[in-house]
Parts: C-alpha cells; structure tokens; sequence
C-alpha cells in the first residue's frame, strides 16, 4: 500500500510518499517560496539523491500538479492507481473536528466555513484537496487537523477574557495550531532526551514562516501560542502575531491615509482610497507584517539573514524581534 501525504502550508507543500505496512518513506520534498519569485522544489530520486528543480509554483494547485507529475516521471509510480490513499494536514476545524475525518464534499464545505479562521492555510488546504481530486477523484483522502493535539487544554487556558456568551453561542477561543508538529517534537525529544513525555514538562517550538510554541504537561497540551487563528502569538513571516487589539482600531478608523502609501497593502488596489477595510486589515495583519513587514527582503529568513549580514538595519531588526518573541515565550 502507498500513501501520499500532503502538507499545504500558507508558501509550502511539503509531500512524502509512504509505503506500508512497514512505513518505508519512498521519496519525500517540499515546495518552497509558493506564490512567491523564486519558487523551487527539492525531493529525493530513487537513488536517495537529492534533486532541487528550479520552476514556477504561482498557487498550490499548480504545486500539487507537479508533485503528481514528478512521482511518475520518476518510476516511483507506473500509474496513479497504486497510489492507495491521500493524508491531508488540515489546520483548523474548530470544534467541529477534534480527530482525523475521511474527506468528503460535506468535510470540504465544513472547512470553507472555517477558512475565516485560518485565512492563510484553510484555503491552501482546500486547493490541496481539490487538486487531488481532479487527478484522483477515486483515490480517499484523509484530513488530520492541526487543532487536535491542543484540545487537551484546560479552560482557564483556552477561554478568552471575553463575555462567556461570545464562546456559548460562537465557540470563540484558543484552539492552537501545529498540533502534529508539537505533538511529534515533544515525543522525540523527550526520546533523545532520555525523559518520559508522560511524566516531564517540555516546551517545543514549531519556528518557520507560521510559528508556534506550546506548552507540554506530561504529553498534553496544556497551552500554546496561537489562537482563534494562526495569528496570534510568535512574529511570523508574514503575520503580526500578538498586537494591540487598540492598534487595530485605530487603524481601521483612520480615513485620512495618503492613497500612494496606502496602496501596496490593500488586498485589491484601489485608486485614491484612503482607508482600510476589515478585508484590507486582515490582509495587511496576515500577509504584509511580521518579518515581511519590518525586514527589506520579505519573510523568507535566508534572504533577510544576508541582508542583515550586509549591514541592512532593518533586516537585523526582523530578527531581533523575532527571536527575541521567541525567547518572551518559552519564559
């Protein structure tokens, strides 16, 4: 049996195709820089050797194509036919899924109703799944939620200081996010470390362009960093991470902007406006901030650390803030 496992993350598609019941990693590679200049892939041949292909990857439809088209190409498979199923790492479901589900087209619709709570991945995760189904509409696919790990949290952890009625009747507070990754990181590190995960405290950092933390209570969760959405928390590449809930306000009520500097951070250009909308706002919040936002070079950290190491301020600030917000968070 051969599975494929995917992984959309908000510029990434990390893949690995798997072989049971002996769990034999055939080959896996990950996408980088999707949407974005430079875009690349890298994946192991059946040799081992890794491979880097230099290409175009404007959305992860397209991303999913070519993860298809290379696992022919390279004999891992003759036809699309042994390829027996299709594991999705799907990033938030809010209480309507604490564990792995069989997608259906009712699960697709649950996650475009979630997709406001994860703007950058819900909807990457979707074009995951919709790609493979165009290519393999008869192959299942399994989604598991980043959000499960972290449903072991207490109350007084993931309820926020808001009237109890908000959460009552619309379910808001802090679910996490990266659950696979914290729940994998705190396992094996409490291997190498010699510990039982069932009876230590660990914390464990999931540091990427979307990063988290969480706090790890004898294998539980028990808080993390994120929230409601992957927004909250850390500095991320492109996402501001915790803000002044005053700062949003303000920005949203400001009508005076001048429309030339406003320009490049509204979702949609439009001429002459001199205000921020709440789309505009979640877009400048999640695509325009964090490193992206401070740095010269944009949120990938490679180009940033060699613009710092040139002498570029701004760029040895991105870092600075950034790990320094990590630090603030394991204290």
């Amino acid at each position: 049996m051969k599975i494929l496992v995917l992984n959309c993350g908000s510029s990434s598609l990390k893949f690995a195709l798997i072989e049971l019941p002996n769990y034999k990693v055939l080959t896996s590679g990950n996408e980088e820089r999707v949407g974005i200049n430079d875009s690349f892939i890298t994946f192991r041949n059946p040799e081992g050797k890794k491979i880097e292909r230099h290409l175009d990857i404007p959305n992860h439809t397209r991303g999913v194509e070519i993860i298809l088209d290379i696992l022919k190409e390279e004999h891992f498979v003759e036809s699309f036919d042994e390829i027996d199923a299709i594991g999705h790492r799907l990033v938030h479901g809010a209480e309507r899924f604490a564990q792995s589900v069989r997608i259906t087209p009712e699960v697709v619709d649950m996650l475009h109703e979630c997709a406001q709570l994860a703007p950058l991945h819900n909807p990457a995760n979707i074009l995951g799944i919709e790609a493979v189904t165009k290519v393999l509409p008869n192959t299942p696919q399994v989604g598991v939620f980043d959000t499960a790990f972290h449903q072991t949290m207490p109350e007084h952890a993931y309820m926020y200081g808001l009237p109890y009625e908000f959460y009552d009747k619309y379910r808001i507070r802090r679910y996490g996010f990266h659950g696979t990754s914290h729940d994998y990181v705190s396992a094996k590190g409490a291997e190498i470390a010699g510990l039982d995960r069932a009876s230590c405290k660990i914390v464990t950092a999931h540091i990427g362009s979307g990063a988290s933390m969480a706090a790890v209570l004898n294998g539980k969760s028990i808080d993390t960093s994120m929230g409601l959405t992957p927004s909250e928390g850390l500095m991320m590449g492109t996402r501001a991470g915790d803000i002044d809930s005053g700062v949003i306000e303000y920005l949203m009520n400001k009508k005076d902007y001048d429309p030339e500097f406003l320009a490049p951070f509204l979702k949609k250009a439009t001429p002459g406006k001199t205000h921020l909308d709440l789309e505009d706002l979640t877009f400048l919040l999640t695509k325009k901030s964090g490193v992206a936002g401070i740095s010269t070079k944009g949120s990938d950290m490679r180009d940033v650390a060699k613009a710092a190491e040139e002498g570029s301020k701004r760029d040895r600030l991105a870092i600075s803030m950034h790990a320094y917000r990590i630090k603030k968070y394991v204290g």
